[in-house]
């Protein structure tokens, strides 16, 4: 069984939902289709099928994160140190030929959220990315088509 890297941060957040499931969604949902069983005939109850299917989705969400953290490999970033672009390291970057810069953590691919800075290290840029420096120039090709940045910066938080 692979394991997965995933923050700390990222971990914790798996941990709550999977908690918020198991106590309070799961019985909530138990108590729905309790419910809808006393309103009769099951085969013409839409409240019924619909609380079935939600319960069959929570099921489903609680099995998928278990597995995920069973299989987790907690990372701190906190406690990293590297003059080089690893997994966790903040990473500054400077869009070579503009002025914008963009700041994006690399993370496991269960916490990637990009519009607040997060990409999965499978991603086309966290694989150019890792292993470069400061100053380095990165070309990074995605569908819509290709971007050069400059390492401006590394940390861990």
């Amino acid at each position: 069984m692979d394991k997965i890297p995933i923050t700390n941060i990222g971990f914790e957040k798996l941990e709550e939902e999977l908690k918020n499931l198991k106590s309070i969604e799961r019985p909530k949902v138990i108590k729905s289709i309790a419910e809808a069983r006393e309103h009769g005939d099951l085969s013409e109850n839409a409240e019924y099928h619909a609380a079935k299917e939600k319960q069959s989705f929570i099921e489903g969400r609680i099995a998928d994160l278990e597995n995920k953290i069973t299989r987790a490999e907690v990372i701190n970033t906190k406690k990293l140190k590297s003059s080089k672009i690893i997994f966790g390291a903040t990473v500054t970057l400077g869009e070579v030929g503009n002025n914008k810069q963009i700041v994006y953590q690399i993370v496991g691919t269960e916490e990637a959220d990009v519009e607040n800075g997060k990409i999965s290290i499978s991603s086309p840029l966290a694989r150019a990315l890792l292993g470069k420096s400061i100053n380095a120039n990165v070309e990074v090709y995605s569908p819509g088509g290709s971007k050069e940045y400059e390492v401006e910066n590394i940390e861990f938080v």
